[in-house]
């Protein structure tokens, strides 16, 4: 049986819905990890953490979700780091060509398959102590499409051999594909964009490989499914912590707004 939540879910045919952890607490993963997410990422790209927080963060995500990392960026290091805290799979920005792609999978395997060290310190207590025997199958390697360079070179890039899938970072690919022209953000809509996020769901799944993208609400996400992508990503835990706050502290106003206005005048205190 798979040891990845997420190899499983595609092996039946169904999509990844994808948690994303920006704020380094382990209260905050543990707390999400309950809600029914069927992945987690953690990132360390741009979020407030770094691998002092990562470490306690994977060991507070219980159940069933499987953990993923968002490295820094395409070094050794931090994607070998990662696996070995207990990562099941890793998300690589900014990967640009085959051999960028290449150098990415290569640090995701043992030898001969590729280049990862031998150390999984954390990985054989959450995974157990087998661990070396099933990780090269199991751990999942997704390049992030998110430049110019990446799209012309998309060809290339997802036909390297041991890639899993390409994830797609709408804000920084808006930006490499149009400059300033439109503002940043996730839930793109100008059909130039739109054609392009297309373009990269088609091109990897011709490859035999799969497809991720970042969203920022439920209903794009579930457009984006309907499009055939394979795992949507929702929101952050910044994003919806300030989400909740503010309509909760809105909802408040509101109604002691109307209490004020329908309670009585109040009577002369005779000063």
């Amino acid at each position: 049986m798979t040891q990845n939540n997420i190899r499983r879910l595609w092996a039946e045919g169904k999509p990844v819905l994808n948690g994303w952890l920006s704020i380094g607490n382990a209260f905050t993963a543990e707390i999400l990890a309950a809600q029914g997410y069927d992945s987690l990422t953690i990132d360390q790209q741009h979020g407030f953490l770094g691998y002092e927080a990562l470490a306690p963060m994977l060991q507070a995500m219980k159940g069933p979700a499987t953990p993923l990392v968002r490295v820094p960026w395409n070094q050794p290091g931090d994607i070998m780091k990662a696996l070995d805290a207990g990562a099941l799979g890793i998300i690589c920005p900014m990967i640009n060509s085959r051999e960028e792609s290449g150098q990415f999978v290569s640090c995701m395997r043992y030898p001969p398959r590729g280049q990862r060290s031998m150390g999984p310190t954390r990985a054989v207590f959450a995974h157990g102590a087998d661990y070396g025997k099933w990780a090269d199958g199991e751990v999942i390697a997704l390049a992030m499409i998110e430049t110019a360079d990446g799209i012309k070179n998309l060809k290339d890039i997802v036909a390297t051999p041991g890639l899993d899938g390409v994830y797609i970072g709408p804000a920084d690919l808006t930006l490499g594909l149009t400059g300033r022209k439109y503002p940043t953000g996730f839930d793109r809509e100008e059909p130039e964009m739109i054609e392009a996020i297309k373009e990269i769901l088609a091109r990897a799944h011709e490859a035999g490989i799969r497809a991720a993208i970042h969203c920022g609400n439920s209903a794009y996400a579930a457009r984006a499914i309907g499009w055939g992508f394979d795992m949507v990503t929702l929101l952050n835990d910044v994003r919806l912590l300030a989400g909740a706050a503010k309509a909760s502290v809105d909802q408040a106003r509101k109604l002691i707004g109307e209490q004020v206005a329908d309670a009585p005048a109040p009577k002369n205190a005779g000063y």
